[in-house]
This record gives structure tokens, C-alpha cells and sequence, in this order.
């Protein structure tokens, strides 16, 4: 038996990177995967691939959201699960950040959060309850220069964590955070540094001396969403290699 043997989970930003890596596990262990991107293409083939149902969504247009459950309820019935992953990132000085790029990201992280809740939390509960996961950050507790509007967004996707943990126990839904450091996905590189550069920037300042590994935050994002964690609630998990610990003097 799997882990989410019959469960429905709905997936964004599914198409590459953690969303990819978090709908290949879920499926493998037995859940109804509904994969949520607007990388059409790619989120088509995986979910082909998968034996899932792929839908397009933009996560900062509600619109986009209705259509997209209405989509899923029509496949399987109903949602009980939900993975905020979809996010966006860009390295920008604060003060030299235009403001179009600062509200772009906080459109799609802060937003896209939001709107994943509010859609889909009355749905969970009439399913008899289940679970969100939102995608937060490393930079969720703690700041990190050259990207403030990343940080910034990321803080608030920590705050409405607590805030509908608080407000949704009643309903029988846990809502939890993963808070990934560095991870080896094409949004950490979005200007295609060298890899052998970035491999050599994580040896120096993680103390696992690595980058992270989709598949490693996928298996949280699993925890989070099955029985194993089912005391577990409005809180925020750390999988970052061990940066957030502290800077080491040797």
C-alpha cells in the first residue's frame, strides 16, 4: 500500500523542478496526482506520462484557479490535498528592484498562495479533510541579499501558513510549510550559471556541502501530506543542507 493510497492531490508549478519531482513520489505512492502549471507542454507529457490529469493555471489569476478545481472535481470527484509549489525568483539589488518585478513575484508566490487556499480549502473540507503544504523558503526565516522580493514573499507565504493552520484545524485540514535552502531546479539558476561554479558556492556554504535535491524535498512535502504527520500542523520545515544553522568559522 502506498502512503497516499487514494488520496487526490493537487500539484502547482508540477511541470519541472519540485513540482516534477513531488507528483512522480505522490503518484508512486498511490495518490490521484492533478499536475497545475503553465508550462503546458511539459506539464502535459509528465502527466501523461504519470497517468495524472494536467490542467493549465496561472496562480495569481483566480479565474484560473475555479476553472482548474472544477477540472479536477470533474476527474475524481473531489481534493483532499494541495502542494503550493509554483514560485518564481529573481536576483535583483533592493533598491535597484523595479517595482513590476517586486509585484510579479509577490503575484505568484504570495498570491498564488493565497488564492491555492481560499480555492481549495472549502473543497478539502467537503472531502472530509486533508491537507496543504505551501512551498516556502530558507529565505522565510532569515533574510538573504540580491533577493528581497523573493524573501519578502516567501515571509508572507510562512505567515499565512500559521494563519490557516489557525483558522482551518476545525475544519479537519493541517496546513504545514517546507522551506527548502538551495535546490537543484531551473528556478535556482535562472540565468544559467555554471554548474560547476554553483556546486562550488553550496560546498563552501552549506554544511552538507551540497546543493539539495528535488526528490529530497518531495519526500517532506509527502510526509507533510500523509498520516505519518497527522499531529503536525501550522508549522514550518527546514531542508536546507544545514545553512540556516549558522556560518562555520574553519
Amino acid at each position: 500500500m502506498g502512503k497516499l493510497d487514494g488520496r487526490v492531490v493537487f500539484i502547482t508549478g508540477a511541470a519541472r523542478g519540485q513540482g516534477e519531482a513531488e507528483a512522480r513520489l505522490f503518484t508512486a505512492e498511490g495518490a490521484h496526482v492533478v499536475l497545475a502549471d503553465v508550462l503546458d507542454e511539459q506539464g502535459g507529457k509528465l502527466a501523461e506520462e504519470l497517468g495524472a490529469l494536467y490542467v493549465h493555471l496561472d496562480v495569481s489569476r483566480e479565474d484560473d484557479w475555479t476553472a482548474a478545481v472544477a477540472a479536477a472535481k470533474d476527474a475524481f470527484g473531489r481534493v483532499d490535498g494541495l502542494v503550493n509549489n509554483a514560485g518564481i525568483l529573481r536576483f535583483n539589488e533592493l533598491v535597484g528592484t523595479p517595482l513590476e518585478e517586486f509585484q510579479l513575484i509577490t503575484q505568484v508566490n504570495q498570491v498564488g498562495a493565497f488564492l491555492g487556499i481560499k480555492t481549495l480549502a472549502p473543497e478539502i473540507e467537503a472531502a472530509g479533510g486533508g491537507t496543504i503544504v505551501n512551498t516556502a523558503s530558507y529565505t522565510a526565516l532569515t533574510g538573504m541579499a540580491y533577493v528581497g522580493a523573493y524573501t519578502a514573499s516567501k515571509h508572507a507565504v510562512l505567515g499565512l501558513t500559521r494563519v490557516a493552520a489557525l483558522e482551518l484545524a476545525g475544519r479537519g485540514i493541517r496546513v504545514n510549510a517546507v522551506c527548502p535552502g538551495a535546490v537543484d531546479t531551473p528556478m535556482s539558476n535562472p540565468e544559467g550559471a555554471d554548474p560547476g561554479a554553483i556546486e562550488e558556492l553550496y560546498r563552501t556554504l552549506v554544511p552538507l556541502g551540497r546543493v539539495g535535491r528535488p526528490e529530497e524535498v518531495a519526500r517532506l512535502a509527502l510526509f507533510l501530506t500523509g498520516e505519518d504527520s497527522s499531529y503536525i500542523t501550522g508549522q514550518p520545515f527546514v531542508i536546507d543542507g544545514g545553512w540556516l544553522a549558522g556560518v562555520s568559522v574553519l
